[in-house]
This record gives structure tokens, C-alpha cells and sequence, in this order.
């Protein structure tokens, strides 16, 4: 609540269970709050994800572009999504390849109406993330987005030279997750 009271609006959640217990209650009373799901999103909590957050993060997939659209409708409630890419093209990461991300994010503008505002990266650990952050910024560029999500607490200097505007900086303010 410090950081509340002290007038800071956003705020990220890596899951929807521990968001719901911790936020429903907190939005009610501070309506200017803007909860953002930074992590992966499972289609089968995507109702809750809907009407708990402002922003999604981490839109993957299509089966779950599909589920978020028919629930946006259901909810009445448009939600800010960002395209989560794979930007290296890592197997245990999840993400829409860069050689799909165009045609992906058509069908999610003209065909499911979702309100694609921006795309996520992550980089591989342990790698110099400037390349990365560059191939983003310039896909940002190529489909005409206005943001970028990139850059945590380990490289959110970077990524801020690179043109993102949202940042995941939680274990420099937190400190590290038990």
C-alpha cells in the first residue's frame, strides 16, 4: 500500500490466482489502479484475467487470442494486450515467432478486434539483450505499434534506450520473489 498511497497507479502480477486475492479487493477502493499480467496466461483463467486486468502482457497464441476476445465481449471490457514474442526463437520460452508476428497480430486486429497496443520480449538469460531490444523496436516500427514492453530489473536501463515505455522492475523495488 506505500507505494499506493504515494500516487503509483501500475503494477504487474505474474498470476492471475495471486492477483485475484490481492488486487480485487485494492481496485475497488483505488479505481485509478492499473493492474497489468506480466506472466503467462492459462486460457482456462482467462475470465478472471479479463475482469481483473487492465493490461495482458504476454499474448502468445491464438486458441488464447480467441478466448480473451469471446471474454472481452462476455465482460463488455476491452483489455491493452501486448504480443508476447519469441524473440530468439527459444523452446522452453513461449511466443509468436518473429517470421509469424505480422499475420498474428492481423488476425488478432481485423478479425478478433483485440486491441493489440504493443509486443513483449524477453531475452534469452545471460545474453547482451541490445540485439533483441533492437529486432523489437524495429517490429514495433515495421507494424505500427505505439509501445513496447521489455526490460526488467537486471537490463530496464537498456530496454529505455531501446524506446520501451513498460518495464517489469519489481525485485528492484520488492526485492526477490520467496
Amino acid at each position: 500500500m506505500p507505494l499506493i498511497n504515494h500516487g503509483h497507479i501500475h503494477f504487474g502480477e505474474n498470476k492471475v490466482q495471486e492477483a485475484l486475492s490481492k488486487w480485487a479487493n485494492i481496485k475497488k477502493d483505488f479505481i485509478k489502479i492499473k493492474l497489468h499480467m506480466v506472466g503467462k496466461l492459462q486460457t482456462n483463467k482467462v475470465k478472471y484475467a479479463v475482469s481483473l486486468f487492465d493490461y495482458i502482457h504476454s499474448l502468445d497464441n491464438l486458441k488464447l487470442a480467441e478466448k480473451i476476445a469471446n471474454e472481452e465481449i462476455k465482460q463488455k471490457k476491452r483489455i491493452n494486450i501486448f504480443i508476447q514474442i519469441n524473440i530468439d526463437s527459444e523452446e522452453q520460452k513461449n511466443g509468436i515467432s518473429l517470421d509469424k508476428v505480422e499475420n498474428f497480430y492481423k488476425i488478432c486486429k481485423e478479425k478478433l478486434e483485440l486491441n493489440i497496443i504493443g509486443l513483449m520480449c524477453l531475452p534469452p538469460n545471460g545474453s547482451t539483450v541490445e540485439k533483441y531490444f533492437f529486432k523489437t523496436l524495429n517490429l514495433k516500427k515495421l507494424i505500427n505499434l505505439p509501445y513496447l514492453s521489455m526490460g526488467m530489473s537486471g537490463d530496464y536501463l537498456k530496454a529505455l534506450e531501446y524506446q520501451s515505455n513498460f518495464l517489469r522492475i519489481g525485485s528492484k523495488i520488492f526485492g526477490n520473489r520467496k
